[in-house]
């Protein structure tokens, strides 16, 4: 494994951000548009294995390091044995959860060891909390009061084919490359209020792919069947390719049907 054959020592608050940030990204990755291969990693008639996040921004599952101690804390042991015994999206989720926990027990084994003070681990963990956790990559589940509406983004367009994308720019009449539209603003404060609320929103709108949350000047992307918001550098669509599109798939929904629950 990586993380035995080549050690990576962080040793700045910065450094273990993008330590953490890297092995967050893979991590993601696994468990949203690589979720088929991640599936199929995970065989309930193998050993005990793990699903690890490299500062490479790559993901694996393997076996749990043979030395003891390990040269950093091991991910949650024997995830494939759940695969088959719960419905998918619980399995992902819960898998989620165990990788949000190994991520902060990593970054702060890089503070302890490396001596941070109160203000550097401070520091640490609010650049790290910025940061949506893996579980609400996965599940959608972004703690704000936007997302307790259960709206989705750019919603005012959704009945709109030509509306699947956005990007945050001030002009723009092509597919994928508009701002969300807004409610028409009214003169009373009340619609300006609403109008505040789903700016609001946007900006807690996850990418399917990275899990990271939507920004401006960025090209966005709705797959048609599930919902669920890209960026285009994310899913390898562009604006221009973005208008020739009439039903967009995200690598997930446009992969093979699995014959499993």
């Amino acid at each position: 494994m990586e993380g035995a054959s080549m050690p990576y020592n962080p040793r700045t608050v910065e450094e273990v951000f993008k330590d953490f940030r890297a092995r967050r990204s893979g991590m993601v990755k696994a468990l949203t548009t690589d979720v088929k291969q991640f599936y199929e990693a995970c065989d309930p008639e193998k050993e005990n294995l793990c699903l690890y996040g490299h500062p490479s921004g790559i993901w694996e599952v393997n076996l749990p390091a043979e030395e003891v101690p390990p040269e950093l804390p091991e991910p949650a042991l024997g995830i494939n044995f759940a695969r088959d015994g719960m419905e998918e999206r619980d399995w992902l989720t819960l898998v989620a959860v165990h990788s949000d926990a190994w991520l902060l027990a990593v970054s702060f084994y890089f503070g302890a060891r490396f001596g941070f003070g109160k203000n550097e681990r401070r520091k640490l963990f609010n650049m790290i909390n910025d940061l949506p956790t893996i579980y609400e990559a996965v599940s959608g589940n972004v703690k704000t009061q936007a997302q307790a509406r259960e709206k989705t983004p750019n919603s005012s367009n959704k009945s709109k084919s030509n509306s699947k994308t956005q990007s945050r720019q001030s002009e723009s009449h092509a597919r994928g490359s508009s701002k969300p539209q807004l409610p028409p603003r009214d003169e009373d404060d009340e619609s300006s209020e609403e109008e505040e609320e789903d700016e609001d929103e946007h900006g807690t709108t996850l990418c399917g792919s990275c899990g990271e949350y939507y920004a401006n000047d960025e090209f966005w992307i709705c797959c048609d069947v599930c919902e669920k918001w890209f960026h285009g550098k994310c899913v390898r669509i562009t604006p221009a390719r973005a208008e020739h599109i009439k039903q967009y798939k995200c690598p997930s929904c446009s992969g093979a049907k699995r014959g499993r629950v």
